[in-house]
């Protein structure tokens, strides 16, 4: 394989992994809040409830994605293995 199929394959291994990542911290900040949590609340708070376990689910997918892809980075060169993203239009000399 060439360094573009490399950064293609990675580009999309890694967003369905945050997925994935983003959906278990989901289900289990929803679970655990659900059964811990939501019934000592008053009933005022309850409707607060889904948006900040969503927005809670985003930031600590994003945490754990970017703990994980530091460590990745650290095993892998990226400069032998993929093709750069992002292009300067105008090259340094």
């Amino acid at each position: 394989m060439n360094k573009k199929v490399n950064t293609i394959l990675f580009v999309l291994g890694a967003t369905l992994f945050n997925i994935i990542i983003t959906v278990a911290a989901f289900l289990l900040l929803l679970i655990g809040c659900a059964k811990f949590i939501l019934p000592v609340l008053p009933e005022g708070l309850q409707g607060w409830f889904f948006p900040v376990i969503f927005i809670a689910s985003i930031a600590v997918a994003f945490v754990v994605y970017r703990f994980i892809l530091r460590l990745l980075l650290k095993k892998i060169d990226v400069e032998k293995y993929f093709d750069p993203l992002f292009f300067n239009k105008h090259k340094k000399n």
